[in-house]
């Protein structure tokens, strides 16, 4: 095969996985129990909050990308919420780990993303459940 011929072909592939990313995050419908407001969702689907509100939510975004939570430390308000969004190849979850009432997700697979909306104050640390060295914390505290 001549170099054309394969780079034609990898241009092919490319667009055809390409294609089926897409098809799969129209597909998203994992929803999660425990929590406020847990969704596995479509990044597509997130609306910005209203900032011209006094009472304006923040929405503030976590990327799972090569086995990490970035930034893993985050601090929010009560009412916020946190979208972890999985940019890794692999599936992960958002799991509560020091007994609060707090983010557990089902699988993130990759290309989806995690909605939680925190109503209380306090610091809830996370790992994911499938790799527990990845870790994080959010600090909530009152508006």
């Amino acid at each position: 095969m001549n170099k054309s011929v394969i780079g034609g072909v990898i241009v092919l592939l490319i667009l055809v996985a390409g294609g089926g990313l897409l098809l799969a995050n129209h597909k998203s419908s994992n929803t999660n129990s425990g929590g406020t407001s847990p969704t596995v969702i479509n990044d597509n689907n997130m609306k910005s909050p209203d900032s011209s509100s006094s009472n304006a939510v923040a929405t503030t975004s976590v990327n799972i990308k090569d086995m990490a939570f970035s930034p893993a430390n985050i601090s929010v308000k009560v009412g916020d919420t946190v979208t972890w969004t999985n940019n890794d190849s692999i599936a992960h979850t958002v799991t509560e780990t020091d007994g609060q009432t707090g983010p557990k997700s089902d699988s993130i697979e990759p290309g989806k993303s995690f909605v939680y909306t925190f109503d209380k104050a306090g610091t809830y640390k996370y790992d994911c459940s499938i790799h527990p060295n990845m870790t994080g914390m959010v600090t909530v505290t009152a508006r």
